[in-house]
């Protein structure tokens, strides 16, 4: 599969996820199968104001590329320059923003607000287009609402500014991440442009994503929850879209994952913010297994590195010894 002039070496792709798809976590869904990690939504003013903490976000492991770097904003002059910030920073794809469904950002006109405004999401997407050599793609969803289901509107507009892919989200804005996803509007949408379209939306086990490929016809998938303490969900999958053997996944694997997850973190954000957000890492990987709730509950009181490291192979001794 190709995204302009980027190759990707499988069709399954991470949603960019806030709070969830930083560095470390992309270098691992990349070592796990992933063939294109898309990072956190960054500020376009973010980046025009020189924040340290949006250029932070900037980074790249050569480890986990191709990678795109998702800008939101609603003004094109600024996120045409802040296109150019991106490409100088590295980045092999830029990736636009049309489907957060916040209030803090609807609220400014941007994320899923820009599909109530066509004509702007348009002059957008052609002034990204025009200030860099890298491909540009965009991430939408079905609609706003019941009522105004224009994904396959807004993605023939992107079609026309020159942007290089889609990915759909089969939600409205006004569903959030509730309800089930329509793949239908998917289907629709691969079916009216020639570039290529990414479905998003419930795919939570290997069979899921097998299944979006055929109901919608779409070039890749995308995953986002499915993905949030199971990147195993990257290696079944390719392994089934090449005709391997699909991977089992043994408790014991994911314990050492989670160490593993934690220790990267440490390294990149420090021990007292990279322990905070693991804890819910950590309740992800360990979900639907014996006395996950209890353990949960443990993780959450956890401070340190080293304390995870104990709890995480107390539970393993726990396991252990049930079986």
């Amino acid at each position: 599969m190709r995204i302009g002039n980027i190759e990707l070496d499988t069709p399954v792709a991470l949603a960019p996820m806030a709070g969830i798809s930083d560095l470390p976590y992309r270098v691992i869904c990349r070592r796990f199968g992933c063939g294109l990690t898309v990072s956190e939504m960054v500020s376009a003013k973010g980046l025009l104001y020189k924040n340290e903490k949006t250029f932070a976000m900037l980074q790249i492991d050569e480890a986990e590329r191709p990678t795109a770097i998702q800008l939101f904003g609603s003004v094109p002059e600024e996120l045409a320059e802040a296109a150019r910030i991106v490409e100088a920073q590295g980045a092999d794809i830029i990736d636009f923003n049309m489907g957060c469904p916040v209030p803090k950002v609807v609220n400014n006109g941007e994320g899923s607000a820009l599909m109530k405004t066509p004509e702007l999401a348009g002059k957008i997407l052609e002034a990204m287009v025009r200030a860099v050599r890298i491909p540009v793609t965009v991430k939408l969803r079905a609609g706003w609402d019941e009522e105004h289901r224009n994904a396959v509107e807004i993605a023939k507009i992107a079609e026309a500014s020159g942007v290089a892919a889609v990915a759909v989200h089969g939600r409205t804005r006004n569903q959030f991440y509730m309800g089930k996803a329509d793949w239908e509007i998917i289907r629709r949408v691969k079916a009216a442009v020639r570039i290529p379209v990414f479905g998003n939306g419930d795919i939570f086990a290997m069979e899921d994503g097998l299944r979006m490929f055929k109901e919608t016809n779409c070039d890749g998938v995308m995953l986002a929850r499915g993905a949030y303490g199971n990147p195993w969900l990257f290696t079944q999958l390719r392994a089934a879209l090449e005709g391997k053997d699909i991977p089992v996944v043994i408790d014991e694997e994911k314990l050492r994952q989670i160490i593993l997850h934690a220790t990267a973190l440490v390294d990149f954000k420090g021990e007292k913010v990279a322990i905070r957000e693991m804890r819910s890492h950590a309740s992800a990987y360990i979900k639907g297994l014996p006395r996950a709730s209890e353990y949960r509950e443990n993780f959450h009181k956890l401070g340190t590195l080293r304390e995870m490291v104990d709890l995480v192979n107390s539970y393993g001794t726990f396991l252990q010894s049930s079986r």
